[in-house]
């Protein structure tokens, strides 16, 4: 190059970057106060797709339960085999849901929620096919596997795609999934079961599923995945062999008996099998769950209060639906709709409660909420032989207005605390609070039922003794009735003294819950900082 014409290109450079300096401010699509607009239209549609997908999911678990009778009848099997339909679901959601993170990391969260989605459609067609007990048991295990990734994937996405200032107001819609599905089951299962077919209870997932994943490929965004991690293979091994441990033993404990050889060596070995996992997770590099959650003592408190909350409302859709149908003689279809109100009392209220979270925060949400449940409970501590469809609607009502104005101010107060890289373990150990604390839960108190019912049968049959000169002289049928009557009347009062221990349970995890955020979330008005295009 000469030296005339090096000046002459250093000055066409120059006049060139003055150039795009000056066009700069007007590339500017505007000022930074209207950059929160975009993220309003983005997620809403995406939530909506992804409700779909949980509701789905969670539904299933309690649509089935009604249809075990029928299941019984058709295929044989004793109540023990038949349990296995739900208990063999339950062990494997224990196995899966821990990997939820590595997973949602490794291959994209868009992607293992469609494939997950896919895949529960296609094991409910099998379960649908079955053609004997044997096959049922072995559908429902590859149900199972997108089943529990469902629900943890899922709520790593909500939280990845809303703004951390509208997270309340998502977070009360997609709670409708997790509270409304199971309590609206019953009512769908009693229909189906009644007037059409048990294998209904099954096919019906599959069309929703196929409309899902098809919402699922044209709505839901595209996530980065995170950089390659090695899995944590003794890590996912000690926690899966814990909770199938854990979750066995409380599933037959009472078939098998509580004290014996079986059930203690599942309960020792489970507890120490997490406590090696704890250790495990402590030590290696690229640990399956970050342990580093519990740092935060928000996330701490929402899981010990989400578990007395979710101990409470599956005790309620247990226990209240099998005293309508053993103790007042309620076919399941009626019991289904003595049951619906609540779960629409609840999806009116959750909406309020999240809007009402971006506002005033979960602390106080959740103690009101938590307050008017045990109030709630200590009602349906009245229940008795002669009570009324409108005191059973009454009680469950309140209820469930507790649960509704409580449940997702935990669950989002919890999981707002953690950093955005935490996401994905805080929601899969969420998940996994929620499904061990009902299962473990409801077993408990149903020991417990079970136990007092045979004290206070015995204490009954005592009472009658008295009485053998009297009831010598009553007719078959009066002593059948009154066999009846007093069986009924002693399992009311178990049930009763279950519903004052959950009353008196919520009531302190009332108190528990001032530990929570009060006022509106911190916020800078951008992108949640998870969310990545690919």
């Amino acid at each position: 190059m000469s030296t005339d014409t090096a000046p002459a290109a250093t000055t066409a450079v120059r006049d060139e970057a003055a150039q795009r300096l000056a066009e700069q401010p007007k590339l500017k699509p505007s000022p930074p106060e209207s950059v929160p607009a975009q993220p309003l239209v983005a997620w809403r549609i995406p939530l909506a797709v992804l409700i779909g997908g949980m509701f789905m999911s969670v539904l299933d678990v309690s649509i089935v339960n009604v249809a075990i009778a029928t299941i019984q009848a058709d295929f044989g099997g004793s109540t023990a085999d038949v349990a296995w339909i739900t208990t063999a679901y339950s062990l494997v959601l224990g196995v899966v849901v821990p990997a939820s993170a590595w997973l949602g990391d490794r291959f994209g969260l868009d992607r293992v929620y469609m494939i997950a989605l896919a895949g529960f459609a296609l094991g409910s067609a099998l379960c649908g096919l079955a053609w004997s007990l044997n096959s049922l048991i072995a559908f429902r295990v590859i149900q199972a596997i997108p089943g529990g990734l469902l629900p943890a994937v899922t709520l790593t996405m909500v939280y990845r795609i809303v703004p951390r200032h509208k997270i309340g107001t998502a977070m009360g819609m997609y709670g409708l999934g997790i509270v409304f599905a199971p309590a609206i089951g019953p009512t769908l299962g009693g229909y189906l079961v009644e007037y059409m077919s048990w294998r209904l209870v099954f096919y019906i997932n599959v069309p929703v599923g196929i409309l899902g994943l098809i919402a699922a490929l044209v709505a839901l965004p595209k996530f980065a995945r995170a950089p390659n991690r090695p899995f944590d293979v003794w890590g996912f091994v000690t926690v899966a062999s814990g909770l199938v441990a854990l979750l066995l033993a409380f599933s037959e404990g009472q078939s098998w008996g509580w004290t014996s050889y079986r059930v203690l060596i599942l309960i020792v070995g489970g507890l120490l099998l997490l406590a090696l996992f704890v250790t495990i997770q402590l030590e290696v590099d690229h640990p399956l769950l970050n342990l580093r959650v519990f740092h935060s003592v928000a996330y701490s408190t929402s899981l010990i209060v989400m578990s007395v909350v979710m101990t409470g409302m599956f005790a309620t859709l247990f226990y209240i639906p099998l005293f309508l149908q053993a103790g007042q003689g309620y076919p399941a279809l009626n019991t289904g709709l003595l049951i619906l109100p609540q779960a629409l009392v609840m999806a009116f209220l959750m909406p309020i409660s999240g809007r009402l979270y971006d506002r005033i925060g979960p602390r106080w949400l959740v103690v009101s909420g938590l307050l008017v449940a045990a109030f709630g409970s200590y009602l349906l501590a009245g229940i008795n032989p002669d009570m009324t469809r409108e005191e059973v609607v009454l009680w469950t009502c309140i209820r469930a207005a507790g649960v509704g104005m409580a449940m997702m101010s935990i669950m989002t107060g919890g999981l707002a605390s953690l950093s955005p890289d935490l996401t994905n373990s805080g929601s899969a150990i969420n998940t996994v609070v929620q499904r061990v604390s009902a299962a473990l839960g409801l077993a408990a108190l149903t020991a417990m039922a079970t136990a007092q019912q045979a004290q206070l049968a015995q204490g009954r049959a005592e009472l009658l003794e008295g009485t053998n000169s009297q009831a010598a002289h009553l007719h078959i049928l009066q002593l059948f009735g009154l066999y009846r009557r007093t069986q009924v009347s002693v399992l009311a009062n178990s049930y009763a003294n279950l519903f004052l221990l959950t009353a008196a349970v919520t009531a302190i995890a009332a108190v528990g819950a001032l530990f929570l955020r009060s006022g509106p979330a911190q916020h800078t008005g951008s992108e949640p900082a998870s969310m990545a295009v690919e």
